[in-house]
């Protein structure tokens, strides 16, 4: 792996730590701030809301600034928010530090992609832009489940000093490896927010939002699927999860590289599409436990392998706010999160078993394999019409 990009990796990798462990420690600190499991699910709640108000703001803030520049700012904050996070007393004031560590989440991967891009050769960029991506996969894969471990042995504060210490490894790594570059001279609030009057930006978001949210359909409930339906034991979960966290790794490598190789648009409707048939499988088979642990590998790839070559395709709907866009990507994320979430319990509300998320999903997901068709008929028509009044300025020129 090039070292350049190794840095970008670690901050994921802390990211990703900081986001997920908590769902497994939520009883541990529910106890010891003496508060329910829905009011400690709030935090989660608050993270996610820091990531959605975080992106535009920082990003906007910080666009006359050189790259590293912000990124390592970013990652001070996220670090500072964390450990302190280890030693709040109470929980008013752990649910502010955790809308505070949200908040530069977003930004650092909006800032991190286009960093990632421009440090690959050309016909790299998805796949550095997965390498960076790494980080969030393999925090899935063995670092949710180790600090989940020590919090539930030792003590739910270790798991944020560990991450503390991860920002720090991290902020070492961007000073010394990640190259300079350039500050973007004319970068302002109000003109880096101009992409969102270009339609396939909002094409690219709804994509997103929706399709990818699909899949959220499938892993917030993934715990009862796999118990009740399934037959596992509640002690195998762990192994389930790293089930999931070993297909995200796999995924997000081969959807940047496959987004390399065949175009960003192909790859992304191509991925859809395959969600779509996983969650139909997971529908009908989750009864069985092998087909069940192979659909859970599944759709853990298919989880992560959108992430490159959605985020080209943004990029490309964007030009000249790549960074913007970007962050309004992992806002995006977030919201595909919370409405997968959302519809996929109101089967569950009536009483209807827990494959059923899944079907809600397969309409999500065909949904946003639909606008990405739509958005692919849309960019062919726009790059003919260019083509078109290329001839007639050069006669116009004559």
């Amino acid at each position: 792996m090039d070292k350049r990009i190794i840095p970008l990796a670690i901050g994921g990798l802390g990211i990703g730590t900081t986001e997920f462990t908590i769902m497994g420690l939520l009883p541990d600190i529910a106890q010891s701030l003496h508060i329910n499991i829905p009011e400690a699910g709030h935090l989660i709640s608050a993270y996610a809301l820091g990531v959605v108000v975080g992106a535009p703001l920082l990003i906007g803030s910080s666009v006359k600034f050189p790259p590293k520049k912000v990124l390592i700012g970013l990652m001070i904050l996220f670090t500072i928010f964390n450990v302190l996070s280890a030693v709040v007393p109470d929980y008013s004031t752990m649910l502010l530090m955790r809308f505070l560590s949200g908040l530069p989440h977003g930004a650092f991967f909006g800032v991190g992609t286009v960093v990632a891009s421009k440090l690959a050769g050309k016909g790299k960029e998805a796949l550095y832009i997965s390498l960076m991506f790494t980080g969030l996969t393999v925090a899935n894969l063995a670092m949710v489940p180790l600090v989940t471990y020590i919090g539930h042995t030792f003590n739910w504060r270790w798991y944020f000093a560990i991450v503390g210490v991860i920002g720090l490894i991290t902020l070492l790594f961007l000073y010394l490896w990640l190259p300079a570059m350039p500050k973007k001279e004319d970068g302002h609030f109000l003109k880096e927010l101009k992409f969102l009057r270009n339609k396939q930006s909002w094409y690219v978001l709804m994509i997103t939002a929706i399709g990818f949210g699909g899949l959220f359909t499938w892993l917030s409930y993934i715990t009862p699927l796999m118990t009740d339906v399934a037959g596992m034991k509640t002690s195998q979960m762990a192994y389930v999860m790293a089930l999931v966290g070993g297909g995200m790794v796999v995924g997000n490598l081969a959807g940047g590289y496959l987004s390399d190789k065949i175009g960003a648009e192909k790859t992304s409707s191509l991925l859809l599409f395959l969600m779509m048939l996983a969650l139909v499988g997971v529908f009908f088979l989750s009864q069985y436990q092998i087909p069940a642990m192979i659909l859970t590998f599944l759709c853990g790839a298919l989880a992560m392998s959108v992430s490159s070559p959605i985020n080209i395709m943004m990029m490309k709907a964007a030009p000249n706010s790549e960074m913007m866009a970007a962050a309004f990507m992992q806002a995006s994320f977030n919201v595909a999160n919370a409405l997968g979430a959302f519809l996929g319990g109101i089967p569950l509300a009536y009483g209807l078993p827990f494959t059923y998320p899944s079907l809600v999903g397969v309409g999500m997901t065909l949904i946003g394999l639909l606008i990405c068709i739509r958005y692919i008929f849309v960019v062919r028509a726009i790059k003919q019409g260019q083509e078109k009044m290329i001839p007639e300025c050069v006669t116009c020129d004559k």
